[in-house]
């Protein structure tokens, strides 16, 4: 399997919803989301990790971004993996995630004209995380959600711009997207919130409940759909109203009390968008 093939395998494992859409885009997009989508997924990783103090998981995410801030094309690889597999990282107890060890791969996947501004969003990105990490995600007013939503998520909305601009110059609204992120992000809050509770995180602000919370994705999503509306038919809405079904669907299920969307829901879902039923 040549390395972006095994990209792609790592991709597939670590979210089967998003490699579709971007298993279907075009050559050199396809590589710069994918580049992002991996980056961002192994940051992600570290943040979740549920061995690593939040001392240490703000440590390793500093690192990560202050290497991806020297980078220079040709020695980001080597670089991050030297961080990645220093002694205080790599103890049987606290083993990094595969896609978390190998971000130096996916920071070289995308085409040299796009990747730096991956680059750039993932450290960003990294030290935000490093900052929830150290206050131990804690989320007293919707001042505070809207900052923790937008540093994992409608930034990653942006991103998403900048690329759909660099391939095909598609323009797009950037408050828009910022609610698209926004609003997956919350759904997944939603999802995940008793998971998160467990850990002894919360994302809901002093005082809301889940319906609080489900105004709030709503109201997120709805400039999500503005966003994917505005789009014109090609790669990036096609890309876009993958997530963004499954979220509206994933909400609705939530509210009618499953714990989540299943999994044949989902592939029913997609069935019907590869249809043109949607």
């Amino acid at each position: 399997m040549d390395s972006y093939g095994d990209a792609l395998e790592i991709l597939k494992q670590t979210s089967r919803t998003f490699y579709i859409p971007i298993s279907r885009l075009p050559g050199g997009l396809q590589e710069a989301v994918a580049s992002a989508y991996l980056c961002m997924r192994a940051i992600d990783e570290i943040e979740d990790h549920p061995d690593l103090n939040n001392a240490a998981k703000a440590s390793l995410l500093h690192t990560i971004s202050l290497e991806l801030q020297a980078a220079v094309e040709g020695n980001i690889l080597n670089d991050l993996s030297v961080a990645l597999t220093t002694d205080a990282f790599t103890t049987e107890e606290t083993s990094l995630a595969e896609v978390t060890i190998r971000i130096g791969e996916w920071a070289q996947l995308a085409p040299s004209t796009i990747s730096p501004r991956i680059w750039d969003a993932t450290s960003a990105m990294a030290d935000r995380m490093a900052h929830w990490a150290f206050c131990n995600w804690e989320v007293n007013t919707e001042a505070d959600l809207n900052r923790y939503t937008f540093g994992v998520a409608g930034a990653v909305g942006l991103l998403l711009s900048d690329l759909w601009a660099w391939y095909d110059h598609t323009q797009t609204n950037r408050a828009h997207a910022i609610g698209f992120g926004r609003g997956l992000q919350a759904v997944n809050i939603l999802r995940n919130h008793n998971e998160d509770l467990a850990r002894g995180v919360d994302f809901f602000p002093n005082g809301w409940s889940a319906d609080n919370m489900h105004t709030y994705a709503r109201r997120n999503l709805a400039l999500a759909h503005t966003y994917t509306n505005a789009l014109p038919a090609g790669p990036a809405l096609e890309f876009c109203q993958i997530p963004l079904t499954l979220a509206d669907a994933t909400l609705d299920a939530l509210a009618d009390g499953q714990e989540k969307l299943s999994r044949s829901a989902v592939l029913s879902l997609i069935k019907q968008m590869n249809s043109g039923e949607h």
